[in-house]
């Protein structure tokens, strides 16, 4: 078994409207969550493991410019059950957020191994469905990272 290594990627994948897709594991039913998973190399770069990542376990693509870096990490703990998928000694994990912005809900193509099901739930919703806390606080900034990215052009009156 090839190890895990301890740098992951979170990508909240939403809408305008700010409806959020999530997808319930295979192994654990009931575990909502964003598309998420590890690099699979020390040296993939982080946005290459969204995209990544984000295919494999939705099927959906990114425009060149669609994924944005949030430039927030989280660091947690790894459940002492999985960590005999990491290196000996290996008890944490950093994980960086991304997000994906659709014009609307779009279909998507489970992994089958990995996940079971997807559902779009309004940003509250989804963050209440989550079980992982990194991935609860991510989708609770969304509304104001959202606001952060948006062009200045569109934060400026109309002209008149």
């Amino acid at each position: 078994m090839t190890l895990k290594i301890p740098v992951s990627v979170l990508v909240v994948v939403h809408t305008r409207d700010l409806e959020v897709l999530l997808i319930e594991r295979a192994a654990r039913p009931g575990y909502w969550q964003s598309v998420t998973g590890s690099l699979e190399r020390p040296d993939e770069p982080l946005e290459a493991a969204a995209r990544r990542e984000l295919h494999e376990e939705t099927g959906l693509e990114s425009p060149p410019d669609g994924l944005r870096r949030w430039n927030l990490t989280y660091t947690f703990e790894i459940y002492p059950e999985w960590r005999h998928r990491f290196a000996p000694g290996t008890t944490h994990n950093v994980e960086h957020v991304f997000s994906l912005e659709l014009s609307g809900r779009a279909p998507v193509t489970l992994a089958a191994e990995e996940h079971t099901a997807s559902q779009w739930l309004s940003w509250r919703e989804a963050a209440e469905r989550c079980f992982s806390w990194s991935n609860r606080d991510a989708i609770r900034m969304l509304p104001d990272q959202r606001r952060a990215q948006a062009p200045r052009a569109s934060m400026r009156p109309p002209l008149r």
